[in-house]
């Protein structure tokens, strides 16, 4: 997958899910850096993530994990983070200090704001608890909230991208997050004009149109 950025190296590999909004995220990192890697899927509806192989790598018993020779990794944030100091280039924080603090704060409210609300397991654990009704609620309420915060954080500082002309850490995980409330929650974006810009110009990138969803060796013949 990619151009090999990588040579002379063991190949990475990315224990991942087709549809997995984290996995997404690394996905993308792993494809702006031209960094050649092994996908590895794991289905989380098959349950895959608790077999006793995976814990082994990742105990939580989630996706994504990315192995580098002896290093495992096993949390997106922490293997972007990583990936961008092994990997310089391109970079994926501003050198201007106020930028890089709106990429990380566009980043938390996704990744502590967001996605754990819409995390398959506990959409699950709250089906069991509630109607399907409900549940609905739970999810739309949780990214309208946070896409209010996305908007509110974004709208002073983008450009064609979250926080300017370049790609950062917060495009990385905008991307995903605005992918699934669109396909899987039907999320209209019209009330956040900067997040649908910035949601259309990643159409335009080929490192994240290769990262996408559908695109992935494990996603479903539909979806492509």
């Amino acid at each position: 997958i990619d151009d090999q950025a990588n040579s002379g190296e063991e190949k990475l590999k990315l224990y991942s899910y087709w549809r997995s909004s984290c996995a997404h995220r690394v996905r993308i990192a792993l494809s702006l850096k031209g960094l050649e890697y092994e996908y590895i899927p794991v289905n989380l509806l098959k349950g895959e993530q608790s077999d006793p192989d995976f814990k082994k790598i990742n105990p939580m018993g989630t996706v994504p994990a990315l192995v580098d020779g002896g290093v495992v990794i096993s949390d997106s944030l922490a293997i972007i983070m990583y990936l961008d100091e092994k990997y310089p280039e391109p970079p994926l924080l501003p050198r201007d200090l106020h930028k890089r603090a709106v990429n990380f704060q566009a980043a938390s409210i996704v990744l502590s704001g967001i996605q754990p609300h819409q995390n398959l397991g506990v959409i699950k654990f709250i089906e069991e608890k509630i109607n399907s009704e409900e549940k609905t609620a739970w999810v739309t309420n949780a990214i309208t909230k946070g896409f209010t915060a996305l908007e509110k954080l974004l709208v002073s500082c983008a450009g064609k991208h979250a926080t300017g002309d370049e790609v950062y850490l917060a495009d990385l995980f905008l991307a995903p997050q605005i992918y699934g409330a669109i396909n899987r929650f039907q999320i209209n974006l019209e009330p956040y004009p900067t997040l649908a810009t910035c949601y259309e110009s990643y159409k335009d990138l080929p490192a994240f149109q290769n990262a996408a969803p559908e695109k992935q060796p494990d996603a479903p013949a539909s979806t492509s």
